[in-house]
């Protein structure tokens, strides 16, 4: 399953998310709930279906030495969760301080996993990327 799109999401006092219909559908029907929260080094979290995780643990875990407070980051932070009867799923209070995480936030699809971010900063960097142009990766991409 691929990931896409764009959700605006509401994190409780308690620091639980309502994971939207059509994402925890999927997430409930392929991978029982269960998910894993992370830091990234963007500044947003990443939650990716706990396989998807592991996976990606052990390509972070197989970085060379000098890679190793980005382990730390990613691996360090980590945090296994499962989305609840009611559709939320907790985000811990270190990971919502880490992600500057308040009320409204968005949630991004990515392909194999998601990311939460802070809505003010998500729109504070889109703006900054699209003032910055289109970067030389993407010059002689067709659309």
């Amino acid at each position: 399953m691929l990931f896409q799109g764009i959700s605006s999401v509401t994190i409780d006092a308690k620091g639980r998310l309502s994971v939207p219909t059509r994402y925890r559908d999927v997430l409930v029907g392929q991978f029982e709930g269960r998910v894993t929260l992370t830091r990234s080094p963007d500044g947003c979290l990443m939650l990716f279906p706990r396989p998807d995780w592991e996976r990606y643990r052990t390509k972070v875990l197989d970085l060379p030495e000098s890679a190793k407070w980005f382990k730390r980051i990613l691996v360090g932070s980590a945090l296994d969760t499962d989305i609840d009867a009611t559709g939320r799923l907790l985000v811990a209070p270190e990971l919502r301080e880490a992600a500057k995480l308040t009320k409204g936030a968005l949630l991004l699809g990515m392909g194999s996993y998601f990311e939460l971010w802070d809505k003010a900063i998500y729109e504070e960097k889109e703006a900054a990327a699209m003032a910055e142009g289109m970067p030389d990766a993407l010059k002689d991409f067709t659309f």
